[in-house]
């Protein structure tokens, strides 16, 4: 009997927080026999190059263009995925391009609030991090400096939202986030709403024009996954499912957990 296509969405390399390189992300997935594979690294496209697309050919795996953009949604971030663009469009490159200059002054800021609480840290110390640069990579530095255990420690008690050594950054807004993505050719996708702290957001997400949501995802459960799914169809959006993998330093969240269908993945390209 032929199994259905799974298509993991939703993953990520060490071109920004994953432990995994695009390559090793590729041998994974054709050895867990996924379908096809999206590399949605944080605010940058830099892992889709032609040797990876050859080599994914070589493996039988298909690959569909992605992106995991920050943004800004009235006083809270929201996380959108980007998926069917062309990689090659310069806004969404130059798009980046200003993602990594704020990330890089959002770092400063995070080291300036730690040294505060006796942790100093440089940017020298994050010089190891191979892509874009971010909050990972911090708690990497503090548990090798010894401030802090685990990186759950790190987020837990001064990095994570709402912590002491917390910094937004100065986000870009939603609605360009969308618009850039779209001018791309591409498809926007709220990732993970189920983990917006205020659930009613939601409802108010949906009045911008996205074309599907994160529907399924290794951190929900059946229950959560269903009220996700109910919110998709009501609003006849197309729903995506990917596991959010990192590699070591997220092993709950395991390739293949979470997926796209086939007529889902067909139906994201044509939304």
């Amino acid at each position: 009997m032929q199994l259905s296509k799974r298509y993991d969405l939703h993953t990520h390399s060490t071109v920004s927080d994953g432990t995994f390189t695009p390559k090793e992300l590729i041998d994974l997935a054709s050895s867990i026999e996924l379908s096809g594979l999206s590399i949605t690294d944080h605010d940058t496209i830099d892992a889709y190059t032609d040797e990876l697309f050859t080599y994914a050919q070589e493996k039988n795996i298909e690959i569909i263009s992605g992106v995991e953009f920050s943004s800004g949604y009235q006083d809270t971030g929201i996380h959108l995925l980007g998926y069917c663009f062309d990689i090659h469009n310069e806004a969404i490159k130059q798009f980046c391009i200003r993602h990594k200059e704020r990330r890089k002054d959002r770092n400063r800021q995070i080291l300036e609030l730690l040294k505060k609480e006796g942790m100093e840290l440089s940017e020298d110390d994050l010089r190891d991090a191979g892509g874009v640069v971010g909050r990972p990579h911090i708690a990497g530095a503090m548990i090798r400096k010894g401030y802090v255990a685990t990186f759950q420690d790190a987020f837990r008690l001064f990095i994570g939202d709402g912590k002491p050594c917390f910094a937004p950054g100065n986000r870009f807004s939603l609605e360009e986030t969308i618009a850039i993505i779209h001018g791309a050719g591409g498809k926007a996708v709220l990732a993970h709403p189920i983990l917006l702290k205020k659930r009613s957001l939601i409802k108010k997400l949906l009045e911008l024009p996205f074309d599907g949501i994160e529907c399924f995802y290794a951190n929900f459960s059946a229950s959560q996954n269903g009220e996700i799914s109910y919110i998709a169809t009501k609003h006849n959006l197309v729903q995506t499912g990917g596991s959010d993998f990192h590699g070591t330093v997220k092993p709950h969240s395991i390739l293949g957990s979470a997926y796209t269908t086939e007529e889902n993945l067909a139906r994201l390209r044509h939304a």
